[in-house]
Parts: C-alpha cells; sequence; structure tokens
C-alpha cells in the first residue's frame, strides 16, 4: 500500500508543526518579514496554510480558502521573496524530520504553483 504524502509528513499533526516553523522562519527572515508580520490573525493564516498543505498532500482536510492566484494577486511577490519562503519551507521540513522523497515532492508541488504567485 502506497501512502500519501499526507502520511509521510506526518499527518495534520505533522503538517501543523511544518507550518508553524515555516511561520517563524518567515517572521525572522528580512527577505519576507514585512510580508508577515502585518498579518492581523496570524492564527487564521496558519490554520489556512495548514488545510492547504493537507488538503493538497491527500489528507481529509477541507481548504476553504482563496486558491493561489486570488490569495496573491497584486502582492507583486519577487522572485527573492518566493525562494526566501522555499527556503524557509525546506528548512522547516529538515527540522521536523521530513525524509528527503517528501521533502522533494513538497518542493515540486510548491515550485508547480510559483506561476500563481509571482508577479501576480
Amino acid at each position: 500500500m502506497t501512502t500519501t504524502l499526507y502520511q509521510r509528513l506526518g499527518g495534520a499533526k505533522g503538517i501543523a508543526a511544518i507550518v508553524d516553523d515555516v511561520m517563524t522562519a518567515h517572521l525572522n527572515n528580512p527577505a519576507v518579514k514585512a510580508r508577515f508580520e502585518n498579518i492581523e490573525d496570524m492564527d487564521h493564516a496558519k490554520k489556512m496554510a495548514c488545510d492547504f498543505f493537507c488538503a493538497g498532500t491527500g489528507g481529509p482536510e477541507t481548504y476553504t480558502g482563496k486558491d493561489m492566484l486570488t490569495a496573491h494577486k497584486g502582492m507583486n511577490i519577487s522572485e527573492q521573496e518566493y525562494l526566501a519562503v522555499m527556503d524557509d519551507t525546506v528548512a522547516a521540513m529538515e527540522k521536523n524530520g521530513v525524509n528527503e522523497d517528501a521533502k522533494n515532492d513538497v518542493i515540486a508541488t510548491l515550485y508547480s504553483l510559483k506561476d500563481q504567485i509571482i508577479r501576480v
């Protein structure tokens, strides 16, 4: 039986830990800090990120937030900011013991979304 990416990331609990570490990293990353420190409801932002991640990796959670293009439209996110977010995400996965195959699957998935995030 094949395990889903959701399962390989530790299910909802594992993904929540990764998202928490990602958001903490963003708040400490000079390249993207300003974009994240102005989020009014960080708990809601984390929940949406968790739901997005869970639903997108094969979990039972339902994502009810905006699609990526709508969420990022008008933000004019640069390539450098996108790469900083990717670096923070990889570091969070490493911190949480995600294996190389699962990390690569997440990276590929996030990379496939870049045209809906950068300079839209």
